[in-house]
């Protein structure tokens, strides 16, 4: 994989190409389950306005608003849990429909691609046609993980970030960053600006998979961790300004750790 422009990302000119993760509850009003279109709708306007700013962006999409294969986990459960993280992976595909319906009504260009292939409504997901969807200026909405049991979403944009040859990841979550603790339940949690990759590990960080982390750390890949309930935050991200927490393999810059 080619490394990222040395004039991308919040030191220089803005990023090129991403890996936007949006998670299945971002779909849903929060609390809920299912599909909110409201939400939905607010989603996709903040991606066409920052594609249109001639960002090239690839969306993968989480399905736990619908299903998570992780809940039918254990023992005393009547459904294999492989089979539950199939079931999970065709609930990004739902996903991924409404997205492309919302994305298209604003006049952006799209294309669903699934890992397991359904042929009546979406292409199956190969490597260099979706860079040519990319290099068209086409939004690549990625459903349906990597097709394999036992692997998240997250581990599946980080993934599909290097396959893909992104500049970064962005992960979208309803906090401003990373935290030392849940913000949602420790109002005393600090949040961190700027994370090494290591550290995010030793400090056992939860809001990304540390698979995908770790991913990112063997390939240099840069990842952003951003409120998307802001608006304007995706763009801001693409264009490199400092919003919530970049992990990377910068050393850490102490005045930056925490706020």
């Amino acid at each position: 994989m080619e490394s990222p422009s040395s004039d991308s990302g919040p030191d220089g000119k803005g990023f090129r190409r991403v890996v936007l993760k949006l998670s299945g509850e971002s779909f849903a009003t929060r609390g809920e389950r299912g599909i909110s279109m409201v939400e939905v709708e607010r989603i996709a306007e903040q991606v066409h306005r920052a594609c249109c700013s001639g960002c090239q962006m690839a969306v993968v999409i989480g399905g736990g608003n619908i299903l998570r294969g992780a809940q039918f986990k254990g023992a005393n459960s009547r459904i294999q849990e492989a089979t539950a993280h199939y079931m999970g992976m065709l609930a990004t595909v739902i996903n991924g429909l409404a997205l492309q319906d919302a994305l298209e009504s604003r006049g952006s260009n799209t294309r669903l691609m699934t890992a397991i292939r359904m042929d009546g409504v979406a292409e199956p997901y190969i490597r260099r046609r979706a860079k040519r969807h990319l290099e068209k200026g086409r939004v690549v909405i990625l459903a349906a993980g990597t097709g394999s049991p036992f692997v998240t979403t997250d581990t599946a944009a980080a993934q599909r970030a290097l396959e893909l040859e992104a500049d970064v990841v962005l992960k979208a979550t309803r906090v401003d960053g990373v935290f030392s603790d849940d913000p949602e339940k420790n109002p005393h949690a600090v949040l961190y600006r700027q994370l090494n990759y290591r550290v995010f590990h030793q400090r056992n960080l939860r809001v990304m998979d540390q698979t995908a982390i770790t991913q990112c750390m063997e390939h240099d890949l840069p990842v952003i961790v951003f409120n998307y309930r802001v608006d304007g935050n995706i763009e801001r991200a693409i264009r490199g300004e400092t919003i919530g927490t970049l992990i990377s393999s910068k050393p850490m810059d102490e005045n930056l750790v925490v706020e």
